[in-house]
């Protein structure tokens, strides 16, 4: 019995569907393809698609009567929100997790409040009812895509210079240098008599 060699015009078609199916990998979105796009609308769709980062920075708290400042810690893991304030609060920290749905709230005694509770101790706590589903929006200098929004734009640079959503206004006061321009650094959040001041000390990655 004889064999064949395999055709050569299947040959490169496997060859031709082989390429094409690693094309359609999905690939990391990485610094500089973000800076690259001159238009907003892009790079907010490019931006939209980073569902994981972390951040370390300070935050400094306004609320009525009551203020602090603390150094913080954030990491977002697709739904998965961790936020670590630590220093304000007596004897140690508060530590806030969220998946856009439950909240668990830990206190600097290691009292744990989950559920409406937990919303309740917050607000005691900070002074003002936290947005956590739009808030990990707008510490990336995006809109959340929760509610609509106004949006006004540095001149000449396609990332925001004020946000207005939700009751809240954002200003981006500074962004990070090159290559990562499209993260905030400064940026002061506002909502009736609140103020939240964030510097973001670094990005991880």
């Amino acid at each position: 019995m004889t064999t064949r060699s395999p055709d050569r015009n299947c040959v490169a078609l496997a060859g031709l569907l082989s390429l094409t199916l690693a094309a359609c990998v999905s690939r990391p979105v990485t610094e500089s393809a973000l800076a690259l796009p001159p238009d907003w609308p892009t790079r907010r769709e490019l931006l939209q698609q980073q569902r994981d980062f972390s951040l370390r920075g300070r935050v400094a708290v306004a609320a009525g009567e009551q203020g602090f400042s603390a150094s913080l810690r954030w990491t977002q893991q697709g739904e998965q929100t961790q936020i670590w304030l630590d220093g304000p609060f007596g004897l140690g920290a508060l530590a806030i997790e969220t998946d856009g749905a439950a909240l668990l709230v830990t206190d600097a005694r290691g009292q744990r409040f989950d559920g409406e509770a937990a919303r309740v101790e917050l607000e005691r706590q900070l002074g003002f009812a936290v947005p956590l589903a739009s808030l990990r929006y707008w510490v990336q200098g995006l809109p959340s895509p929760v509610a609509p929004a106004d949006e006004a734009l540095e001149n000449g640079r396609p990332r925001l210079a004020r946000l207005e959503q939700l009751g809240w206004t954002v200003e981006y006061r500074e962004y990070q240098p090159a290559p990562a321009a499209h993260r905030p650094r400064r940026l002061v959040a506002s909502y009736a008599g609140a103020r939240v001041r964030l510097l973001i000390e670094r990005w991880l990655p």
